[in-house]
């Protein structure tokens, strides 16, 4: 595996400029002091409840098990032409999704063109025929993005953004986010005073503003609600606190209700007419009505008032189409398609297994290889090939030839890495960046995101459901 870009040095021992200063400081701290804020944060975040459910997990009782997702100490930092390079890439990218989302479902001028195979959207289990010719406010169906974006090193030594995977439909992470700031403004305030790090706390403020902004047309005072799958979803953290700094009511399914072609909710003081709904809940239970009809989850009626007009959903049903695996090699060619212009963030060069030509070269190179599901999620349905054994790859490997159109694949990217704080003192440890879009009447995002830390030494698996941690994002300003 080619040599990792590391964050904050040049070399063994040169800084890079933009951590200069946290490097002098963190050279004086005492471990032991280091330790002791560690075991701080850990208690503040198990006290303020700040975890998430692990599905399939059992504790010793046989129960779900919930699990804190372990903070670094360390700050990933970002220098701010960096930022705004990245910035404008972000808005181009998630500019072109939306585009893409209204174009499948209603003239379908990319399929036309035969820049987007039309078999790959119309025959996308993420696809949903229900959403044909349905007009949404703004034509935004992505309302809250979160695009997963790693840096690779190049051969100059210089390090490379990529984009590795669009996250469209309910993506998650924004509240951890949001709690480390909070965190290591409490553990280290003198840090703040020596950097000048962009603020991230008003992220709340514009979401609740981009959801407002595509309200029904005519609602002046739009009443918007997050509407949770309940306590048992391992989100439902981030459900709960993002439901609550913005000041508006959560609700479960069975809270809901359709009449005269609008959606209510129920109060203590009786039936509210309810306007957007930020939702945490698949597509597929949504409404028991047109989908899955086991479904407890949503509220039936729901899709009928949303083709009506009077009901907008943040993220619009059928976005899953967009951030498909088997479709994220064609997100370059929809920028050039829908803006006229060159991507700004390149993808990670992608085999698509259904090819027979790449699939040869992928069995012909599992070892080197990343393979993923297309509908994979949270590092599930994965291999890694320089990390697995023998036995893995042949087991995948027949699972590949058994279902080819089912997976992709990517060269093995040594994702960059950056020091982190572990048992055995300070150490490189791989990392990704999910910032957070928000497209309402504008596209707008808090300067950052959320970076995710693989803890285990030499891993590249980054979520939290496989063992990774978070970190605070420093975006640092002129």
């Amino acid at each position: 595996m080619p040599p990792s870009f590391d964050e904050m040095r040049i070399s063994g021992s040169e800084v890079r400029d933009h951590y200069r200063t946290y490097d002098a400081w963190l050279k004086a701290q005492p471990q032991a002091l280091m330790r002791d804020r560690r075991d701080e944060a850990e208690m503040i975040f198990r006290r303020v409840g700040i975890t998430f459910a692990v599905y399939g997990a059992k504790d010793e009782d046989g129960a779900g098990t919930e699990r804190l997702i372990p903070f670094d100490l360390i700050p990933r930092v970002i220098p701010s032409h960096e930022w705004t390079e990245m910035e404008k890439g972000l808005r181009q990218r998630v500019t072109a999704l939306n585009r893409f989302l209204h174009d499948v479902y209603h003239d379908q001028e990319i399929l036309k063109a035969g820049l987007v195979p039309a078999a790959q959207v119309l025959n996308n289990a993420q696809y949903r025929p229900e959403m044909q010719g349905v007009n949404v406010p703004g034509g935004v169906y992505s309302h809250i993005a979160g695009v997963d974006i790693v840096r690779a090193a190049n051969p100059d030594g210089s390090g490379t953004y990529y984009v590795l995977e669009d996250n469209l439909r309910v993506p998650s992470g924004v509240s951890y986010m949001l709690e480390d700031r909070k965190m290591m403004m409490r553990l280290f305030p003198e840090l703040f005073a020596a950097h000048r790090v962009a603020p991230v706390a008003h992220y709340p403020d514009l979401l609740l503003e981009t959801l407002r902004a595509v309200a029904p047309p005519g609602v002046v005072d739009p009443t918007v609600i997050v509407l949770t799958p309940g306590m048992y979803n391992s989100a439902y953290f981030e459900h709960a606190f993002l439901a609550q700094q913005m000041g508006v009511e959560l609700v479960e399914g069975q809270d809901l209700f359709v009449r005269d072609d609008h959606v209510f909710m129920r109060t203590t003081q009786g039936p509210k007419r309810v306007d957007v709904i930020y939702r945490r809940v698949d597509d597929d239970f949504l409404d028991p009505q047109v989908f899955r009809p086991d479904s407890t989850l949503g509220c039936a009626g729901l899709l009928g008032v949303y083709r009506s007009g009077n009901i907008t959903l943040a993220n619009a049903i059928g976005t899953g189409v967009a951030d498909d695996k088997s479709i994220y090699p064609y997100v370059p060619k929809m920028i050039e398609f829908y803006l006229g212009e060159k991507p700004i963030l390149n993808n990670v060069p992608t085999y698509m297994c259904r090819d027979a030509k790449d699939l040869s070269y992928v069995l012909a190179h599992l070892g080197e290889l990343v393979v993923k599901e297309v509908h994979g999620a949270g590092g599930y349905g994965m291999l890694v090939g320089p990390a697995a054994t023998k036995a893995e790859i042949e087991e995948f490997r027949a699972h590949l030839e058994a279902n080819p159109s089912n997976y992709i694949a990517q060269p093995t990217l040594s994702l960059s890495t950056c020091p982190t704080f572990v048992e055995s003192g300070i150490a490189p440890r791989h990392i990704d960046l999910r910032p957070f879009v928000l497209s309402g009447t504008e596209v707008q995002m808090v300067p950052g995101g959320l970076t995710r830390v693989a803890l285990k030494e030499g891993s590249l698996v980054v979520n939290s459901s496989q063992g990774g941690g978070t970190k605070d994002t420093w975006v640092l300003e002129d």
